[in-house]
């Protein structure tokens, strides 16, 4: 039976919902959190339990939108041995991901040839920064500094690495592949 975490007092505002933000984070793991995708489903992260993740904050007019050419690359080359990308739209910075979540969609798939899997367009900083991301934060400390920064989750769950905005996807390829060689 799993021990309860010890809660810490601070509480996140998210929409019309406080989350309180746990203190033994080493008690938890991404699976705990559900998010929404982005045609407003709940999605139980724990659905990707036993897979390396990639986790990104993306905008669409950005100048490292052309990134989503290379996550898509890595997605081609790694997803067959239990690799995921969860790409989270953020308009966050300088409103660089308008539109709805359609509009997104289209985008990314008309010019990147995305498929990996998108989800509700989110904030990462703030008062109203989405619980995985605040998480996320604890894990490998410091604000979002800008779109496309990226999270590279374990197998069971755990933050391993972090990477800046500018870290182009092809850097990433030696710490993805250490964690896929790695039995869940």
């Amino acid at each position: 039976m799993k021990s309860e975490p010890i809660i810490n007092e601070q509480k996140t505002k998210h929409k019309k919902y406080y989350f309180k933000i746990i203190k033994e984070a080493e008690k938890m793991s991404v699976y705990d959190f559900t998010v929404t995708d982005n045609k407003r489903n709940s999605v139980p992260l724990k659905e990707y339990e036993g897979k390396v993740l990639l986790i990104v904050n993306t905008a669409t007019r950005c100048g490292l939108t052309p990134q989503y050419e290379g996550l898509e690359a890595l997605y081609e080359k790694y997803r067959n041995r239990g690799f995921e990308i969860l790409d989270f739209p953020c308009n966050q910075f300088a409103f660089q991901a308008p539109g709805d979540a359609e509009k997104i969609d289209s985008f990314c798939k008309l010019n990147y040839g995305t498929t990996f899997p998108r989800f509700a367009k989110i904030k990462v900083n703030g008062s109203n920064a989405e619980p995985l991301y605040v998480y996320l934060k604890e894990q490998k400390p410091g604000r979002i500094e800008w779109n496309f920064a990226k999270f590279l989750i374990d197998r069971k769950g755990n933050v391993v690495e972090r990477f800046a905005p500018t870290d182009k996807p092809r850097k990433l390829e030696s710490a993805i592949e250490t964690e896929l060689q790695k039995q869940p």
